[in-house]
């Protein structure tokens, strides 16, 4: 990898970790249609020139169903979810639930992606993976809400299968396009309900949660990791939703203060290493893989 290939790849590493810290920030002082709407609109404005400059507007109309259903799956629904579930559950474990992603989409990948067979390896990722998923939940049973962590379940289920409909419904619509179009869609869906839950003060934090989740952590970060796919290629990509977790961990425990749990302890190197060995053979892989569009920007 290049220098410019190993910056990118770092940058992300960061700035995908930071998303759970900001939202469970924000949900303290506003509901999740309010955050999602400020987080979506603005970001879909900073994304709409790269959007025009890449052009395929008119692919983008001609298939605008699927655009709809995709923005629904990778942005709309699941954006809400996490944003819910972080009212209830500390965002170092909304970071490892989400984690699982790849270990969704390489079973996706199994029954509706491309014929792949499963070897030993994977089979074995796969079933560590889940292991450490129960791990996650089972050793913590006691402290978690069950709502909240089948709602994170939920969105890793959505996120996982949005690159699906990217892969076999938009494949002549630029990644950047079908993005913003479904930010934008967010936004206008939200935007009536925004204005109507709207709170009558936000603190300074909450605000600089907002503008750094909306600038930072979407816009930048898709600009960044649709450089990142052009440099090192789709498959390498998506190797920064292995170290995610970790950032998101360490920002919970140090500035939030969360607990760092058994569970969280035994649970995410197991997610990491079947994720690893899940995926290992998608790696090697050309083309975008189930996971790409599903594992970032969270």
């Amino acid at each position: 990898m290049s220098r410019k290939g190993w910056l990118l790849f770092i940058s992300l590493c960061i700035i995908w970790g930071i998303p759970y810290l900001l939202i469970r920030i924000a949900v303290q002082e506003m509901s999740p249609v309010v955050l999602v709407f400020l987080r979506t609109g603005p970001a879909a404005l900073l994304l709409l020139p790269l959007a025009l400059h890449r052009g395929r507007i008119r692919a983008l109309l001609r298939h605008w169903p699927w655009v709809v259903v995709f923005a629904l799956v990778e942005i709309t629904v699941p954006w809400l979810l996490l944003s819910h579930a972080e009212q209830r559950l500390s965002s170092s474990m909304a970071g490892l639930l989400i984690a699982t992603v790849p270990l969704i989409g390489a079973v996706l990948t199994r029954f509706v992606g491309p014929a792949e067979s499963f070897d030993t390896r994977r089979i074995a990722g796969l079933l560590i993976g889940f292991a450490g998923v129960a791990a996650l939940v089972g050793l913590d049973l006691g402290t978690l809400d069950l709502w909240a962590v089948a709602e994170v379940i939920v969105v890793s289920l959505l996120y996982a299968a949005g690159p699906f409909i990217i892969s076999r419904r938009l494949t002549d619509v630029p990644s950047v396009v079908a993005v913003t179009a479904a930010l934008a869609l967010t936004a206008l869906i939200y935007a009536p309900f925004a204005i109507a839950d709207f709170p009558s003060s936000i603190s300074l934090t909450v605000i600089g949660s907002i503008a750094f989740l909306a600038i930072v952590c979407t816009a930048l970060a898709f600009a960044l990791f649709f450089r990142l796919i052009k440099e090192v290629g789709p498959a390498r990509s998506t190797v920064v939703t292995y170290v995610n977790p970790a950032v998101a961990i360490l920002l919970g425990v140090l500035l939030l203060g969360e607990p760092l749990t058994i569970g969280m302890a035994i649970g995410f190197p197991l997610v990491l290493i079947g994720s690893v060995l899940a995926t290992r053979a998608q790696a090697a892989a050309k083309t975008e893989l189930p996971g790409t569009v599903g594992t970032r920007a969270r």
